[in-house]
């Protein structure tokens, strides 16, 4: 019986209960050692114990990772052993709970058979079983193969590399001269619980982006992870989140980033009252518009009727551009980042493309730059003033904001703040939904009302103005809108974000066992609409991806905000 407690992207603590006895993982089966689980040596190769079930993990026949030689799984007492190469296809009875992956030391000198091999090994097992790679955990590596979806590992290398007098520690292997076999089991075991709070706390990337430049091995196996496993990794990779931090040049490339980068582009456009784009710097506080600096910028900006043509958006790295009505969603209102004046080439590259691509996808009649020295990062793109004279929140360069956005506007007439807030409110739900549902809200009859980041989508009753429904609403707290159950009705109607129950009475959340299917596209975090037998019975946010709310037969699936 499994229960995943957390998750962090695809790392995750679990418990695993046989009969009376239960295993949180991630965790370290160790060889020789009595217990209710871990591995035997015997004349016939390494036994595996697992709570009074054993299984012989060597076969009489080896095949090895590179012979492109598939082996089927030899199957006992719940627990399937799986040897090297995978295809990915591989069938494991429905009432498997563990598998194991006997010959994974083989993948420590090829980065680019460990990505493909734990993908593929991870998507045979599926997100109810627990996955057990030997032969080839480390401290070094440990939270970068958690990071990748394994459960169990042995300490096996530890011990041979400790017998060999080299010393393992999260950092680098030291070589010492001496038995260090106890010391780097204690060392792996002391990772794995860094690991497991690193999990709970929803961060375990950042602990990987620490461990992964102790190998050139780990950053390469890294970079290819974040380039070929991006897909792999989005799927469990929540929309929502607490603070993190970039401060390594491979943190740019996480999935959370990237995927952001790719909705900009993909869902985003600017409101259609939007003329003139104000390019600004960021902020250390976020979202940006709590800010002290953004709040000087706002007496500048909104100084006249002609603010409601500005379209502001935040020049910033790791995203590379924020709109500003973006600023209070994730990862815009999370991300810290080291701000010294020095931009990485890729940080560079980003914020161009990104900046290109919307004014590609997007008309402006003016660009005004507030950058200061930052403004390198953008010239040449388009034609731009730029206004800021020394340090951007200076006196003067406020003062002379205001006159080139004065001048900028002349002969536009200015929007009103309602059909300014309202597209504001289109654009913001087209990124959240995609842009067919935000049309689908935002139709004739719909308006916004309230302060940003506090807004509520409103319907009149066409027959009788004065009946109004409630759509959905944005809070700071979430950064996401949260819709009523009239929201959810045309999220339903569209066929989107969509988790099907089981017949039976919604009483509060629902729970794995009782969706019978559901969206894939759905990613921790997300709005869910909960349907039963076509009607809609519920709204909540999603505590599993769609696949693995299919998968998994406990835990709950969507955490219920109304029921109908």
């Amino acid at each position: 019986m499994l229960d995943v407690l957390s998750r962090s992207q695809r790392g995750r603590m679990c418990e695993y209960r046989r009969g009376t006895e239960c295993l949180q993982t991630p965790a370290v089966l160790q060889v020789g050692v009595a217990g209710t689980f871990g591995l035997t040596v015997s004349p016939a190769g390494r036994i595996l114990r697992l709570f009074g079930a054993e299984i012989t993990v060597d076969a009489p026949l080896l095949t090895s990772a590179s012979s492109g030689i598939q082996s089927q799984p030899r199957i006992k007492d719940g627990i399937a052993v799986l040897r090297l190469p995978l295809n990915g296809t591989e069938l494991i009875p429905a009432d498997t709970e563990v598998v194991v992956i006997p010959n994974a030391f083989e993948l420590r000198d090829d980065f680019r058979r460990l990505v493909d091999q734990v993908i593929k090994a991870r998507t045979v097992a599926g997100y109810g079983r627990l996955l057990c790679l030997l032969g080839i955990a480390e401290p070094a590596n440990a939270a970068l193969l958690a990071y990748m979806g394994v459960d169990l590992v042995d300490d096996s290398f530890c011990r041979a590399a400790g017998i060999n007098g080299i010393g393992l520690i999260s950092e680098a292997k030291l070589r010492t001269g001496k038995n260090e076999s106890a010391a780097n089991t204690a060392e792996l075991l002391r990772e794995i619980d860094k690991i497991s709070t690193f999990i709970a706390a929803g961060r375990l990337r950042e602990l990987v982006d620490q461990r992964a430049p102790s190998s050139p091995y780990s950053v390469a196996a890294l970079r290819i992870f974040d380039d070929v496993g991006y897909d792999y990794q989005e799927e469990e990779c929540a929309v929502d989140g607490g603070r993190f931090a970039c401060n390594t040049t491979q943190a740019l490339r996480r999935p959370d980033v990237r995927r952001y980068q790719q909705m900009i582009g993909e869902r985003y456009r600017k409101p259609a009252n939007k003329r003139i784009l104000l390019l600004l710097p960021c902020s250390a506080k976020k979202p940006y518009h709590t800010s002290k600096t953004h709040k000087l910028f706002a007496s500048a900006i909104h100084a006249a009727a002609h603010d409601t043509l500005v379209h502001e958006v935040i020049v910033t790295s790791p995203l590379g551009i924020v709109p500003r009505e973006l600023d209070a969603f994730y990862p815009a209102n999370a991300y810290d980042i080291p701000v010294t004046g020095q931009w990485k080439p890729e940080e560079i590259n980003t914020i161009r493309m990104m900046l290109a691509q919307l004014l590609a996808q997007n008309h402006y009649d003016r660009v005004v730059c507030h950058l200061g020295e930052d403004a390198e990062l953008v010239r040449g793109l388009c034609d731009m003033t730029e206004t800021v004279i020394g340090d951007p929140v200076s006196p003067a360069s406020l003062a002379n904001l205001d006159r080139v956005l004065r001048e900028a506007a002349t002969g536009m007439d200015p929007v009103d703040y309602g059909v300014d807030r309202s597209e504001t409110v289109r654009s913001a739900l087209g990124f959240q939904f995609g842009r067919d549902v935000a049309d689908a809200i935002m139709d004739e009859h719909t308006y916004a009302i309230g302060k940003y980041p506090y807004w509520k989508v409103l319907r009149e009753d066409p027959q009788d103005r004065s009946k109004r429904t409630q759509l959905a609403m944005l809070s700071a707290e979430r950064g996401m809108f949260s819709l009523t159950q009239d929201g959810a009705e045309i999220l339903a109607a569209m066929g989107k974000n969509i988790v099907e129950m089981t017949p039976f009475e919604l009483k509060g959340s629902l729970f794995a066992v009782g969706v019978a299917k559901a969206d894939h596209l759905l990613r921790i975090g997300d709005e869910a609409v909960i349907v039963c037998n076509g009607r809609v019975t519920g709204v909540g946010v999603a505590a599993m991806s769609g696949l693995e709310m299919e998968q998994l037969h406990r835990g709950v699936a969507v955490k219920v905000r109304h029921k109908f």
